[in-house]
Formats: structure tokens, C-alpha cells, sequence
């Protein structure tokens, strides 16, 4: 598995500098009790225990006000012992999520929302690179796909996956399209593509008919139904059928997301 390869070579690098009295430090926070978030945040911490590296979790309560989370947050800014700064989204309804990226320095953004981070990706030149995106672009490079010329189709446009997954699809030469809510004809532009990036949020919405025989299939969801399954954004068992290659929910994307994680962690720290 590409995720236990990655994390199996960053836990000899931390060895290594940990020799050199270096121990990468991942802060993260958590606000309220959303059990997606959750159970993000313990598979965030078991992998840093895997790895050997120095991990804090706040867990505040959902009534946090925006002025004591972005307290916290510059306390962490100031910390030695912390490289990493990961704020868990989403954040309850009172709290200014852009206001909390923001806060946390740009050399601590692991997540790379930062806009001095998102800005670097632009123009490829970069520290950190956001989880899923990268964790993606690892996953295509793992299963040797040539990216030159092919034509490249995003459901979805969030700051999180859409936008940096386009920006790192063009650095490889990629023609991207990006669809949304508001694009006409969607079933026919997915037809077209090589590759099918979905990142919408919406269980089971793309299935067969949207997907060209032979495309590559990257299913970024992960929705809970009312009998308790965890599923993508991607009908599995339709697409599978047409598919060239297709990534599974659970198990696909999300590891690599953590795997990611991990790495931009020990980027900071080395940095540092």
C-alpha cells in the first residue's frame, strides 16, 4: 500500500534526526464533536505515533469563541516544540474559518490553506502542498499514469481539493477542466475525461454514465449512509465496471491523505 510505504521511510528519516536531537511536533485542534472530524483526528494521531513524532491534541468545546481559538493558535505559533499546526475542519457555525487559517504561520501550515502557501502552489514553487491533492498526485505517480496532454475533469471547486488538485494536474501538463454546481452538460464533460477527479460530497453520485471506458477514477469522498457504510462520492460497484482504474472508499484517498500529513510535518520541522 503507497500510504504504509510513505510512512515507513518518513519513520526512518524522523529516526535519523531524532539522532539529532529533532523531534517533529504536530499540533492539533479540535472544536465540537463531529464524528467525521473525529475520526480524522485519531488516525492523525496514531500515524504520528507510528512515525515517532511528538503529537498534542486540544479538543475544545463546540461554544470555543473565535477570540480563545485564535489565542490558541498563536501560542502554537510561538511553540518550539510544535512545526505543525493543523486545525481540524469544519469549524462551528460562529467561527470565521478563513480568520483561523490565516492566524497560523505560514511555516506551520501543514494543511497549506494558508494564502501565502495557496499562492506558492500558483506558481509551483512551494514548502507544503494540501493533503489530498498531494496525496493524489502520489497515487498517480505510484500507479505510473503519464499525465502529459491528458484532459483532466474535477467535480468540485472547493479551496481544500478542487483548486490546488487543478494547479497540480497543470504542472504536469495536464488539461483540466473543473466542474461545480453550476456547469451545464456535466454527465458529458466527465465522459470526456482521462481522468476523473471527484470531489462533490455527495454520496454515490457519479456512476457509470458520467465515466469514460478506460478512465482513471479518483473517488475523494467519504459520506456515512443511514445504515452506517461508509461510501464515496463514486458508485463503486457501476463505475468499477468501466473504469480503467479506480480508488476504493474507504482505503484509497484518505490514507494518503494522513500519509501526506505526516510528511509535510517532518518538511517543517527540517525547515526549522
Amino acid at each position: 500500500m503507497v500510504s504504509q510505504r510513505i510512512k515507513d521511510q518518513l519513520k526512518e528519516e524522523t529516526a535519523k534526526i531524532k539522532a539529532q536531537g529533532i523531534i517533529p511536533g504536530l499540533a492539533v485542534i479540535i472544536v465540537g464533536n463531529n464524528p467525521a472530524s473525529r475520526s480524522y483526528v485519531n488516525s492523525k494521531k496514531k500515524a504520528c505515533e507510528l512515525i515517532g513524532y511528538y503529537s498534542r491534541e486540544y479538543a475544545l468545546p463546540e461554544e470555543t469563541t473565535e477570540e480563545e481559538l485564535k489565542a490558541l493558535v498563536q501560542e502554537l505559533n510561538q511553540d518550539d516544540q510544535i512545526h505543525g499546526i493543523l486545525v481540524q475542519l469544519p469549524l462551528p457555525k460562529h467561527i470565521n474559518e478563513e480568520m483561523v487559517i490565516n492566524t497560523i504561520i505560514p511555516e506551520k501550515d501543514v494543511d497549506a490553506f494558508h494564502p501565502a502557501n495557496v499562492g506558492k502552489i500558483m506558481i509551483g514553487n512551494f514548502d507544503f502542498l494540501p493533503c489530498t491533492p498531494a496525496g493524489i498526485m502520489e497515487l498517480i505517480k505510484e500507479s505510473e499514469i503519464d499525465l502529459e496532454g491528458k484532459h483532466c475533469v474535477i467535480i468540485g471547486r472547493s479551496n481544500i481539493v478542487g483548486k490546488p488538485m487543478s494547479m497540480l494536474l497543470l504542472h504536469k501538463n495536464a488539461t483540466v477542466t473543473i466542474c461545480h454546481s453550476k456547469t451545464k452538460n456535466l454527465k458529458e464533460v466527465c465522459k470526456e475525461a482521462d481522468v476523473l477527479v471527484v470531489a462533490v460530497g455527495r454520496p454515490q453520485m457519479v456512476d457509470a454514465s458520467y465515466i469514460k471506458e478506460g478512465a482513471v477514477v479518483i473517488d475523494v469522498g467519504i459520506n456515512r449512509l443511514s445504515d452506517g457504510r461508509l461510501v464515496g462520492d463514486v458508485d463503486f460497484d457501476s463505475a468499477e465496471k468501466v473504469a480503467g482504474a479506480i480508488t476504493p472508499v474507504p482505503g484509497g484517498v484518505g490514507p494518503m491523505t494522513i500519509a501526506t500529513l505526516m510528511k509535510n510535518t517532518l518538511t517543517a520541522a527540517l525547515k526549522k
